[in-house]
């Protein structure tokens, strides 16, 4: 990469401005460098984060050119053992994110059967039942914090039941996933956590199937073509999904919640109006995507990119929020996005979310939505909403805390 370039507008990606004021700060970028712009990460490793729609959709949709092979990185002799991101950046073909060609597509093919067969009444169920557990927890306070004591736990809790996990494993698992994702000194303790956990929870399923999501990936993996999947790739991959799908769901309840308690537009919802619930979770997709920053791309060769020149091995970071706001392809920023679900909240191209997940996401967040809806009556921030702050992760756009208060009830359970 070239350092003159990085030199005249070193932003870090782990910088207060990417947490506090981002839209303002995409918007500087995009004076300064176009649609994709020169950045440092944690140890002053460079990358290139790509800003523009058109851009993202051109790295995303290329899986030759823009490789998802981290093995191609020109920077891994400068890469720390220690380093904190490496749990979300990942060293070679560890996992069905860093795997390419066929086998890519065997391992996907293997996690959307799995998650296919998740009944979606079935599942709704189970996250009502977890949903009203941990309201019942709080409804007679007439205080809570709707993140810690809510939007982070209760994916969790939905995903354990649907892997097999202990549901007390939950908020261990919880505090694990999210020192992975913010990227700080516990990053790397907590990925050797959740390792263990889902190292035991495949071992016990290869012994002792279940109706479950993992004894369906470990009995499609001795089937699928190629070589067999390994207990450990298989592990891995429920890793990746274990993580996709409870950091950015909390993030989507958590910023849907917020978004629904501090904008007019949305006021419907909290007396009893349902409409709103769903414009204001895909408002959210586009405007205040939770998963803002994703590593990413790896360029095969040198190539020309929004006018920059990229070079082999160069790490592309995929800008999900920044390409949303993208003023060239994006009405006024302020109108409802209403059923317009061009955004890259999930992915785009051959590694893009598989749909089974998608739905589950969507099926987790909105009944998190909804109960909280139907059992806090005359919910409001505790709380200035410019005093909400936004946790420290490079990758993912979501808050610290939400207080509210409401009028005290009583448990339903």
């Amino acid at each position: 990469m070239d350092s003159a370039t990085s030199d005249a507008f070193p932003v870090r990606l782990d910088g207060l401005r990417f947490r506090s004021e981002p839209a303002a700060l995409y918007r500087e970028l995009r004076r300064e460098f176009g649609a994709v712009a020169p950045v440092l990460l944690d140890a002053d490793i460079p990358a290139w984060l790509v800003l523009g729609y058109r851009e993202l959709h051109q790295v995303t949709g290329d899986a030759v050119l823009f490789s998802r092979d981290s093995g191609l990185w020109n920077q891994w002799e400068r890469v720390p053992d220690d380093w904190p991101l490496l749990p979300m950046i990942g060293r070679g073909r560890s996992s069905v994110l860093h795997t390419v060609g066929e086998r890519h597509r065997t391992r996907v093919a293997v996690i959307g059967g799995a998650l296919e067969a998740v009944d979606p009444f079935e599942l709704r169920a189970h996250a009502e039942r977890l949903a009203d557990e941990l309201i019942d927890a709080v409804c007679a306070d007439g205080t809570a914090d709707l993140v810690a004591q809510y939007a982070a736990l209760l994916p969790v809790r939905v995903l354990a039941t649907l892997y097999g996990f202990a549901d007390e494993q939950g908020p261990g698992l919880v505090a694990a996933l999210s020192d992975m994702v913010d990227g700080r000194g516990d990053a790397l303790a907590g990925q050797l956590h959740v390792a263990a956990c889902m190292a035991r929870l495949v071992a016990d399923r290869a012994a002792r199937p279940a109706d479950d999501v993992v004894s369906r990936m470990l009995a499609a993996g001795r089937t699928a073509p190629g070589p067999t999947l390994s207990h450990e790739e298989i592990a891995k991959d429920l890793i990746v999904m274990l993580t996709a799908g409870q950091q950015p769901t909390a993030g989507w309840i958590g910023n849907s919640l917020r978004l629904m308690l501090t904008d007019d537009r949305f006021a419907a919802s909290l007396l009893g109006g349902r409409r709103s619930v769903a414009e204001a979770m895909n408002e959210v997709l586009w405007e205040d995507t939770p998963a803002r920053t994703v590593a990413g791309r790896w360029a095969s060769r040198d190539a020309r990119l929004g006018g920059r020149a990229v070079r082999a091995g160069d790490l592309l970071l995929l800008g999900i929020q920044a390409a949303n706001h993208d003023p060239q392809v994006r009405t006024h920023g302020t109108a409802l996005t209403g059923g317009n679900s061009a955004h890259f909240a999930f992915g785009h191209g051959e590694h893009r979310c598989p749909f089974p997940a998608q739905e589950i996401a969507e099926v987790v967040a909105r009944t998190a939505i909804e109960v909280v809806l139907d059992r806090l009556p005359d919910l409001d921030l505790a709380t200035p909403a410019a005093s909400l702050t936004r946790r420290p992760s490079p990758w993912l756009s979501s808050l610290t805390r939400l207080p509210v208060r409401f009028t005290p009830t009583a448990p339903r359970g």
